[in-house]
């Protein structure tokens, strides 16, 4: 998937770098600000119980 990714962008190696590293940005930001808070009520990480 990497591999077909890289071949359809446009233009040299360092273009491809830099469009791969803002793909990778976007992608993590988009998660960060839109899936996460979604999922959040329904993951019970930060809610810790001490059993007695």
């Amino acid at each position: 998937m990497y591999g077909w990714i890289w071949r359809i962008v446009p233009g040299g190696v360092l273009v491809k770098t830099l469009t791969m590293l803002a793909l990778v940005m976007l992608a993590g930001v988009i998660l960060w600000y839109l899936v996460f808070p979604i999922l959040e009520p329904y993951v019970t990480v930060d809610r810790g119980t001490v059993g007695g």
